[in-house]
């Protein structure tokens, strides 16, 4: 997959385009990007998504935005996961927000992308004010030379899915029911890095998982899974919050206790899949008391784990 960090000055060939934030590439986005490729294929042209650098909310009320899903680099990850072709970053600043929609349209979508089929949600608005709209895109589409499709909601058991269902979903602790809108566990993905090492003086030594995220989804204690290590993924229990018990910078931060794993990772970039959530993260009298309460939700995940065990399959005679 390619990706362009700016709009090429003119096209150079034709594309079929979808537009988007796209935070978490949701079964929604997902059903976008499938309709994206099939058009493509169809049409012989790359597969293309434009999506924003901040986030427009994060532009204009950046004490108001709502927190991220996913970092620009797990977007792009999930993105190729998609088999989109290339991907064009746009970066959302004063001089962008101040373009018209029908410059938009016409310089942007036509002149400089060359988009030949576009794809975009229902709700979709663009341009200075927000003044621009499906509508307005057929409209032009027929003077222009490029065809118009809109994508309907996608909804899972009667709720729509969106990136802020999925939000709310995580910060009520049901991670479940995130999961299924998502159509994968929600993660976090980062480097481990060098903490503080007072899980290892506790008797439960974690890995450290530097975020992107300054204001993550959710928090508390989770059973959770490490992927991307080689010997393949990893059972543990996860902290996500600013640790009470011990003083820190009360920023957040991600540590999972891996259960049977000794070996040292530092350095390596890893995925946190979060499965349940255990409890919510509470301040504790003594680290004595904090120790006994980290036995117990390390048994628990063990004790997850060994229900959620893939049964083998049963032998039949032949």
């Amino acid at each position: 997959m390619k990706v362009h960090r700016t709009i090429p000055a003119a096209a150079e060939q034709s594309i079929a385009l979808t537009i988007g934030n796209f935070d978490g590439v949701h079964l929604g986005h997902q059903a976008m990007l499938r309709r994206l490729r099939e058009a493509a294929t169809a049409l012989g042209v790359p597969a293309c998504v434009m999506t924003f650098e901040p986030h427009p909310r994060e532009f204009f009320a950046p004490d108001q935005a709502p927190t991220r899903l996913t970092s620009l680099r797990e977007k792009l990850e999930l993105l190729q996961r998609q088999r989109v072709d290339q991907v064009y970053i746009c970066r959302f600043n004063f001089d962008f927000a101040r373009v018209s929609a029908q410059g938009f349209i016409q310089n942007i979508l036509k002149e400089r992308l060359g988009v030949r089929w576009l794809l975009v949600g229902d709700d979709f608005r663009f341009g200075a004010r927000r003044a621009g709209d499906s509508g307005m895109l057929r409209a032009a589409s027929r003077t222009l030379g490029f065809d118009v499709a809109e994508m309907p909601s996608v909804d899972v058991a009667g709720l729509r899915v969106s990136s802020t269902a999925i939000r709310d979903s995580l910060a009520e602790g049901r991670i479940a029911q995130a999961a299924r809108l998502l159509g994968r566990p929600y993660s976090i993905s980062g480097r481990v890095v060098r903490g503080d090492q007072i899980g290892r003086t506790l008797g439960f030594p974690t890995a450290n998982v530097q975020m992107k995220h300054n204001r993550p989804p959710l928090a508390g204690i989770f059973v959770a899974q490490m992927e991307g290590l080689p010997e393949g993924p990893r059972a543990g229990a996860a902290s996500l919050g600013v640790r009470p018990t011990i003083a820190g910078s009360g920023r957040p931060v991600l540590e999972i206790h891996l259960l049977d794993f000794a070996r040292e990772i530092y350095g390596q970039h890893v995925r946190i899949a979060f499965l349940e959530r255990l409890r919510e993260e509470r301040k504790y009298a003594d680290l004595v008391a904090l120790t006994r309460q980290i036995s117990l939700d390390v048994e628990q995940t063990r004790a997850w784990f060994e229900r959620n065990r893939p049964k083998p399959a049963l032998m039949r005679n032949g």
